[in-house]
């Protein structure tokens, strides 16, 4: 159980899509990506001085390496919450669970006050598409089924609704109907939270909050019908989970800082 703050809701931060290589040098289109993310991080300490979990929504590293791994672990913990971890496309499940030995960090299901927070894997080896296997829909059924007056936020990769943009809503999550109807039968979950698509999302729909965070490096265009980068800055997004169920969320964004990339350079 994670230590609830004393006022009415839990603020959850999720970082998402960092894209970490083993050199702290090494650009993804041009961007440093390390440099990224420290610059995202001091914006969440400016912004966010009680953080009760740190929600890490896939594509940690770029090139699945331990010292990528490690590094983001241990920047991340400069935020001073609890952090819960979940593989993207471009990680590798078993060099990301070596990183995560002996943490809590994969733990799928968490109560935070008075929400249920539960962490999917939608990851597929050797596919950029996501799936949610067998398992993880009864991770989630088991979770929703005990989790008695709590609200519950779910978080994956892929994303399980249409964003807009036809390249990469054709690599989101695969079977996706199999995740609605479950959720369609609890009426417990009040949002849905995903990284992969690179860019803010926020629809309502059936009682439900669907949404997507920015990525910590570079920024996909929305409604695009081929991949295309944009020229909008790294961020995160915040979550405020009232005890009523009720919720808010935003969309922060580095200021002050000039991020270049470089479309041509390959290497996404």
């Amino acid at each position: 159980m994670v230590a609830v703050t004393a006022t009415p809701y839990v603020t959850a931060v999720q970082v998402s899509d960092s894209h970490l290589f083993a050199s702290t040098q090494t650009c993804l289109l041009g961007m440093p990506t390390q440099h990224s993310l420290e610059h995202v991080l001091e914006c969440i300490r400016t912004e966010q001085p009680n953080i009760d979990m740190v929600l890490c929504t896939g594509d940690i590293s770029q090139d699945a390496s331990a010292a990528a791994y490690q590094r983001f672990a241990q920047q991340v913990a400069t935020l001073g919450a609890p952090m819960r971890w979940f593989a993207g496309n471009h990680d590798e499940r078993l060099a990301l669970q070596n990183a995560c030995a002996g943490t809590d960090r994969l733990q799928p299901v968490t109560d935070l006050g008075a929400w249920r927070i539960v962490m999917l894997d939608s990851s597929v080896a050797g596919q950029v598409h996501g799936k949610l296997a067998a398992d993880q829909l009864h991770v989630l059924e088991q979770a929703l089924r005990s989790a008695g007056e709590r609200h519950v936020l779910v978080a994956l990769h892929h994303h399980p609704v249409p964003v807009g943009s036809r390249w990469i809503d054709q690599i989101g999550l695969h079977d996706a109907h199999d995740l609605h109807a479950l959720i369609q039968r609890y009426s417990a979950v009040k949002a849905v939270v995903w990284g992969h698509v690179h860019q803010e999302f926020d629809v309502q729909k059936d009682g439900v909050r669907w949404l997507a965070a920015p990525s910590t490096c570079i920024q996909f265009t929305p409604k695009s019908d081929d991949f295309a980068v944009e020229d909008q800055a790294p961020g995160y997004r915040w979550l405020r989970l009232y005890d009523d169920g009720q919720l808010e969320t935003g969309v922060s964004r580095v200021e002050g800082v000039e991020f270049t990339f470089d479309i041509h350079s390959g290497g996404y």
